[in-house]
């Protein structure tokens, strides 16, 4: 009795058959009408009972409703490039008057992801009444209201400024360096030194020294669309900065840094690219998925291009960008279609060739790239008139491979035409322990273009070998009925 006395307490059971309830909560009480009457004896068990169950039966439900709430965080995880982000350094370098001058300089660590034109926009909210006195390298997209100072008009008054890059070609005096690219970031693996973008700011009614001034907040970064959601800032160790001779270092008097990571569930509503597949050993030519990035919208008229119609080059803006696509009418309507086929066999190499077309009236994709995911990327033996760079998201795993366009050659996908296409061969050397024809092996796992996860076909769909059982079958049969067929002949003639 000593368990039930040691739990009983936290009950409020009533344990007479006489009392509708007890008013009062008396442990002893409660233990002794318990072992008094069997029968409030097996209610207490009862009660004890359904309630571990209801209780673990809500814990589940909360975990189940966890686990959904937990979707929106591991929506930005990139598998192929885990540490991937964009981070902002906000660098303090001297005090002023009423606040201070800082050079915000934008990282693209992003090893496949870069920013294309218009370029990246990057905004926040000041935590007091900060104002920008004067801006070089960028410029922000509104004034604000400054009507309350008199003599010298600051930059921006808004509360929320939002800033951009200025374009190349900018006059000497307003550039710093690493600016004036039209907000242009190249990804990490292609070039890091076009992968950063800077930009100087004088800030006013500030703090002047690193306890009065306060973090800006709600930073917001768009490259150039959405996709991109920025922590808060954070204040780290100043930065360091080293001479052009080398013989001394000099450093920020004070730094935060703001990390931004992708997700491309936030960047834009259905896929943007798709793969199809074919092989020399298969007849068979597998499409992209139907509907892979959206159907075509018969009651809408113009929600895609017919490339025969008339009237195309009234429709297609010429050579201008938009964010929003224009794509051709086809059964997967996705902007970009990737093609893998698997071409020619040797004794000791296989061959396959890469087409990227480009099915979207509204974009020049400028300094594309192309992921790949295949277990037979360690033993790349060539590639033709692409660049080719190896990632090992994984330590110790090859498998993964990085393709872009040579610089004026094909780093430029066209608009969807005739010449909207870019399109190489890699040359694969076997490994015997690993390589084979059979159940799609030579197809890759996935691919990414511009750093978004195209649409694969359904597995079963890939083109396999031919099956080698019916062959067997067939020869088997073939050589009874001839052999059957002989004995007959021989038979008749005996």
């Amino acid at each position: 009795m000593s368990r039930w006395t040691k739990r009983a307490p936290h009950l409020c059971l009533s344990l007479s058959e006489s009392s509708p309830s007890v008013t009062k909560l008396d442990p002893k009480s409660i233990t002794q009408k318990a072992s008094q009457n069997p029968k409030a004896m097996a209610k207490l068990f009862l009660f004890v009972t359904r309630s571990f169950f209801k209780l673990t039966s809500f814990s589940f439900l909360l975990l189940f409703l966890f686990s959904f709430s937990s979707f929106t965080s591991t929506e930005a995880y990139d598998p192929l490039d885990p540490n991937g982000n964009i981070t902002i350094k906000w660098d303090i370098m001297s005090w002023t008057p009423d606040g201070y001058v800082a050079v915000v300089t934008i990282y693209n660590f992003q090893q496949y992801r870069h920013i294309q034109a218009p370029g990246w926009t990057l905004g926040w909210k000041w935590a007091k009444k900060e104002v920008i006195w004067g801006m070089m390298g960028g410029q922000t997209t509104e004034q604000g209201d400054c009507s309350k100072f008199k003599g010298n008009i600051p930059h921006c008054c808004k509360k929320d400024p939002t800033v951009v890059d200025l374009l190349p070609g900018t006059p000497y005096n307003q550039q710093i360096a690493n600016c004036c690219k039209g907000g242009v970031l190249n990804s990490w693996v292609q070039d890091p030194s076009t992968a950063a973008s800077s930009f100087q700011l004088s800030v006013g009614q500030a703090g002047t020294t690193n306890k009065t001034v306060r973090v800006p907040k709600n930073f917001t970064l768009k490259a150039p669309g959405p996709g991109y959601t920025c922590g808060p800032a954070k204040i780290v160790k100043p930065s360091r900065f080293v001479t052009a001779d080398k013989r001394r270092v000099t450093q920020a008097l004070m730094t935060w840094n703001v990390t931004c990571t992708y997700s491309q569930f936030l960047a834009q509503k259905t896929p943007s690219c798709c793969v199809s597949l074919s092989s020399f050993y298969n007849e068979t030519i597998v499409p992209c998925p139907q509907c892979a990035c959206g159907c075509q919208n018969t009651s809408q008229p113009g929600s895609c291009v017919d490339p025969k119609a008339p009237h195309i080059a009234s429709v297609v803006s010429a050579g201008k960008n938009n964010l929003a696509p224009l794509v051709q009418c086809t059964s997967h309507m996705c902007p970009v279609r990737i093609h893998w086929h698997v071409k020619l066999n040797y004794k000791e190499y296989w061959r396959v060739k890469v087409t990227i077309t480009n099915f979207n009236y509204n974009m020049n994709y400028t300094q594309w790239n192309l992921v790949a995911q295949h277990p037979n990327f360690d033993n790349l033996t060539q590639i033709f008139s692409f660049n080719y760079k190896s990632l090992t998201p994984y330590t110790g795993i090859n498998d993964t491979g990085m393709l872009w366009g040579v610089k004026f050659y094909n780093d430029l996908l066209s608009q969807a035409g005739p010449l909207g296409n870019v399109q190489s061969e890699l040359l694969f050397r076997k490994d015997k322990s690993t390589f084979t024809f059979e159940k799609g092996w030579t197809f890759p796992r996935r691919i990414y273009f511009n750093g978004d996860n195209c649409v694969m076909p359904p597995p079963d769909a890939y083109p396999w070998l031919p099956n080698a059982s019916s062959h067997k079958l067939i020869s088997t049969l073939s050589l009874l009925t001839t052999l059957v067929a002989a004995m007959a002949f021989l038979f008749g003639y005996a």
